[in-house]
């Protein structure tokens, strides 16, 4: 029997969570042996979204049909990860496994080696940097070049510091392992199906919109993450990331990305966004920043160190409310 009704309130008790599993996943990942083996949440909720859409992308009302699948998903999340929580909740020592669980659905350490594994790709040769960075964008990187190269690092660096990084730990704070996990599906569920094609405009309106509105705190909060890392680093400019932000961020074609992505651009005095070939169609998008617009390697090098540092400060805040917390 529980004593204390507190930790059946998904938000009681999370910060613990929040803290354990950032120091989880920053150290240690997620397993790639584990991966091997039984894969990873993310691609159990994918392969659901994939399902539902082959059996209800057809026909009439494919924008209803959307929001029935999103919702399924939601439901199955849901169905999973509360009742498990409110066990682990119940048990001593509960907080531990909960905290182990929500670690999978952060991406500090993958991102970052995704990211790293581009610069030192391009030292080898350019080559091996385009097929370093396709596993990181979406546009065509077979005919990039350094700065190319080197830019979608930086973007995908920034804009996922948010959606893989800190959105989770935000709805993880709110919510508990549940909050994190529905935030996940609703993020997956735009990256599979969120799109304006023909195929999907209409089927994945709903999961697009979705994100949209889960990502505006997080989004927002990356940004100025990134201003506070330039002001306590040596070489970022803070006033920079802030003035791009305040001139760029509601530019782009995202109401969220162009948060983080400005903020990254002004900080290092770089241009980020601007013309891109998906598909071998030529996309136009507005420019974040307006510093140097030939990057090269040691960019993205700086882009992880500040993005490293903002990690470290969102930590230590964690770390200081659950003193705060402790001792309250």
């Amino acid at each position: 029997m529980i004593a204390d009704p507190a930790p059946l309130l998904l938000a009681a008790g999370a910060l613990p969570v929040a803290g354990i599993a950032l120091l989880i996943d920053r150290l240690f990942g997620y397993p790639g042996g584990l991966q091997a083996w039984i894969g990873h949440p993310v691609e159990w909720m994918g392969a659901l979204i994939r399902w539902l859409e082959s059996r209800l992308n057809t026909g009439n009302t494919r924008k209803a049909k959307g929001l029935l699948a999103l919702a399924l998903t939601l439901l199955v999340t849901a169905a999973l990860t509360l009742p498990l929580t409110l066990f682990l909740r119940g048990r001593d020592g509960g907080w531990l496994a909960e905290a182990l669980l929500a670690s999978t659905l952060l991406s500090q350490k993958s991102l970052e080696d995704h990211v790293r594994a581009v610069a030192d790709a391009l030292r080898h040769s350019l080559e091996a940097g385009r097929a370093a960075v396709s596993h990181i964008i979406g546009r065509d990187a077979g005919a990039l070049d350094e700065s190319g190269v080197s830019k979608g690092a930086l973007e995908s660096l920034s804009e996922n510091m948010s959606d893989g990084a800190l959105a989770p730990l935000f709805w993880l704070l709110v919510a508990g392992l549940p909050g994190a996990a529905l935030y996940k599906a609703i993020n997956t569920a735009d990256s599979m199906i969120g799109y304006k094609s023909n195929r999907y405009r209409a089927f994945g309106w709903a999961s697009a919109r979705a994100d949209d509105l889960v990502n505006l705190v997080p989004s927002r909060a990356t940004g100025w993450l990134i201003a506070l890392a330039a002001a306590l680093s040596s070489g970022p400019s803070a006033r920079g990331a802030v003035g791009a932000m305040a001139r760029d961020a509601r530019a782009h074609a995202s109401p969220n990305a162009g948060w983080p992505e400005a903020a990254m651009a002004g900080a290092l005095g770089l241009r980020l966004g601007g013309p891109r070939s998906y598909g071998g169609a030529r996309t136009d998008l507005p420019w974040m920043g307006n510093g140097r617009e030939n990057l090269t390697r040691e960019d993205i090098g700086d882009g992880l160190r500040l993005y490293n540092t903002g990690l470290n400060i969102a930590t230590a805040l964690v770390a200081a409310a659950c003193i705060v917390m402790w001792f309250a």
